[in-house]
């Protein structure tokens, strides 16, 4: 009888990198038997405007127009600014949250919950509080059930009261702190900051900003005036030991339609 021939041993299949990557890149990887995420794909409409787009910095004057003239949504869109930033979102003293006042608003109607003493609540109705909260809705949120609104302010003696509701207000960026300006004596005025246009610059996971400066239908001047007013107040706050440039880049675009970059050195 022969030698009886070894059984052959099936190798995992990999993937091979696709070429032209970093040496980081290169190594080969488990071929994944799981459905993948399809790749997002755009629609014609958005393709060929993206190719009239000049690839250039355009002065912020231009880049709006450009927005505007490209922007395809059959609504009134929003007009979005991205702005990349030289920090380390890894280090927490880098981390970005401040909150601006936007000059003309960003045309959103933004409802609030307001936690306060009785005696303010016609005030803060004329004020435009969507919602007064009460004892009974602290204990309904707690349960989960929050009421459909962007921000929630109180005045410090409801703090205690809201705590038993931290845990589902806090991950879903509603709990009322100080810093942000939420907790306050004065919710008559915390509100109609909030009403008029007060706008959260927050960076993440990302060393990137991003925010709302208005419609398509609000006049060029206006949405320059609020784009202004977000690089001032990012570089009020810039944090110490940056290296390199802290504004790196910057762009605007519609709910619907492509991204413009913007010369940070002509705004």
């Amino acid at each position: 009888m022969g030698a009886r021939k070894p059984k052959k041993i099936e190798e995992t299949s990999v993937v091979e990198a696709p070429k032209g990557k970093s040496e980081e890149s290169t190594a080969p990887t488990l071929k994944k038997t799981g459905k993948s995420q399809p790749k997002k794909v755009r629609g014609k409409k958005y393709r060929a405007l993206a190719e009239k787009v000049a690839a250039e910095l355009l002065p912020l004057g231009e880049a709006l127009k450009m927005v505007k003239a490209h922007s395809y949504a059959s609504f009134d869109a929003a007009i979005d600014a991205h702005l990349r930033l030289g920090i380390d979102p890894g280090n927490q003293e880098q981390q970005i949250r401040t909150f601006v006042s936007l000059p003309h608003g960003t045309g959103k109607t933004v409802k609030v919950l307001v936690f306060a003493e009785a005696e303010l609540a016609k005030k803060l109705q004329e004020a435009g509080a969507d919602q007064i909260g009460d004892e009974k809705l602290v204990e309904q949120m707690a349960e989960g059930k929050i009421p459909a609104v962007e921000a929630i302010i109180a005045t410090p003696t409801w703090m205690p009261k809201l705590a038993k509701a931290a845990r589902v207000l806090g991950p879903k960026g509603l709990m009322p702190t100080p810093k942000t300006g939420t907790v306050t004596a004065d919710p008559v005025k915390a509100l109609q900051e909030i009403k008029k246009g007060k706008v959260e610059l927050k960076t993440g996971g990302e060393p990137t900003v991003h925010v709302s400066i208005g419609k398509v239908s609000f006049a060029d001047e206006k949405l320059a005036e609020n784009f202004k007013a977000i690089v001032t107040e990012l570089n009020r706050v810039k944090p110490g030991k940056i290296k390199g440039i802290y504004l790196q880049a910057a762009y605007l675009a519609p709910t619907m339609g492509p991204s413009v970059k913007i010369d940070l050195n002509r705004i």
